[in-house]
């Protein structure tokens, strides 16, 4: 071998060598690239699975003064203030507040699922301006809210406030309100003056989409033994009113319960109950959108103690407690309405009681929202109703 073939296979010999030596190089970097993004996913999935805890309405205020002013004039009292009603959506949660007492600024909050090592802060929703007392065009108490499988968030307010005061205040009538979750823009409001009485108690609210994929709502009416359907693009309603059967047992102001579930039939179906009804009830949305439950309704039995419906997992699974019981139950709603297709599936710790269950779809968990509920109606809070958002066992 002569010189220069020496030396071209020497060039070769060494341009291999620092091939080898950058592709190291890069495999080393990726895989520390890869490594990082699986402790930082780890890291992030450890702290969606973490307890958002505040206290009263921890608010995000435009200014200090803009709170100060809220204060000094009585229309913010932190301990007057309570979330009970949630649904997820994204990295966020969007919590119902009713106006049950005075003092309470916002009505509809949304909070942050990732804690932040502190109390969590409730950003009003959409905008401060939507939660203006007294404002027929904005929020006065939203008692119950529903997220579609559009990401539209269906927001229930009554128009009435301080209802655990000595005089309750009607501001304005009964209405829906929709939002795009994607946006945060207002993309509807339905007036339900015409499909109430004045002693309507509206209580619960569910959205589906059937075949024509047209919005379909539904609201429930403890007051009247009925469940109104609305037909959102068709600008229609009606109200369905339910068999004598269905209240047995209830009190005048009992609070009737309904949740959209759907089962492996490929049917959606509505189950409700009166807390203090004696049985458990469904029947198929489609009969209620032909506008008569006559011979549809199908009882599903007995209840042993007076039942508290939280939410569900956006399929068949029910969940639900017993009234003043911590622990949570998860019904299959394909199976029969007995005891022992009850799973405990979660307890509160004591003073604390749940409100509602949410499926965390983003997350793929489930979520609950419970607070010290008992001592608020007894006014013995203090600063203000503890509140948390903490993760369930089980799958969205």
């Amino acid at each position: 071998m002569n010189y220069k073939m020496f030396r071209r296979h020497r060039h070769i010999h060494q341009t291999c060598v620092n091939c080898i030596q950058v592709c190291n190089m890069v495999l080393k970097y990726i895989l520390l690239v890869a490594i990082n993004v699986i402790c930082i996913t780890a890291v992030c999935e450890k702290d969606y699975h973490q307890t958002i805890e505040w206290v009263g309405g921890p608010f995000e205020w435009s200014d200090k003064s803009v709170q100060s002013l809220f204060k000094s004039t009585g229309r913010y009292t932190n301990k007057n203030i309570i979330g009970l009603k949630a649904q997820c959506y994204g990295d966020w949660a969007y919590v119902a507040m009713p106006r049950l007492r005075s003092g309470n600024p916002v009505t509809l909050a949304q909070v942050s699922l990732k804690p932040t090592g502190t109390d969590a802060i409730l950003k009003p929703f959409p905008c401060w301006i939507s939660q203006e007392e007294q404002n027929c065009q904005a929020l006065q108490s939203v008692v119950d809210v529903y997220v579609d499988v559009q990401g539209v968030l269906w927001a229930l307010d009554v128009g009435v406030c301080n209802v655990l005061e000595k005089t309750p205040v009607r501001h304005c009538p009964p209405k829906v309100v929709a939002y795009s979750l994607k946006t945060g823009k207002l993309l509807k409001t339905i007036d339900l003056s015409g499909l109430v009485s004045q002693g309507s108690r509206l209580q619960y609210i569910a959205c589906e989409y059937p075949k024509d994929q047209k919005p379909i709502i539904y609201v429930s009416d403890g007051a009247t033994r009925s469940i109104l359907v609305y037909d959102v693009l068709g600008n229609k309603g009606y109200r369905v009113v339910l068999p004598q059967a269905v209240s047995q047992g209830c009190t005048k102001r009992d609070v009737l319960y309904i949740s959209l579930v759907r089962k492996g039939c490929g049917n959606n179906y509505i189950i409700f109950t009166y807390l203090g009804g004696k049985r458990m009830f469904s029947i198929r949305t489609d009969y209620l959108r032909s506008g008569s439950a006559n011979g549809r309704i199908v009882d599903l039995g007995v209840k042993k103690d007076r039942l508290v419906m939280l939410g569900t997992d956006l399929g068949s699974a029910a969940f639900f407690r017993y009234e003043g019981s911590p622990e949570i139950y998860r019904w299959d709603t394909n199976t029969c309405f007995k005891p022992e297709n009850f799973l405990v599936v979660y307890k509160s710790d004591p003073c604390f009681l749940v409100t509602q269950v949410m499926a965390d779809v983003k997350h793929q968990q489930m979520r609950v929202l419970e607070s010290n509920f008992g001592d608020y109606v007894q006014h013995t809070v203090g600063c203000g109703a503890t509140q948390q958002i903490n993760v369930m066992s089980g799958k969205a």
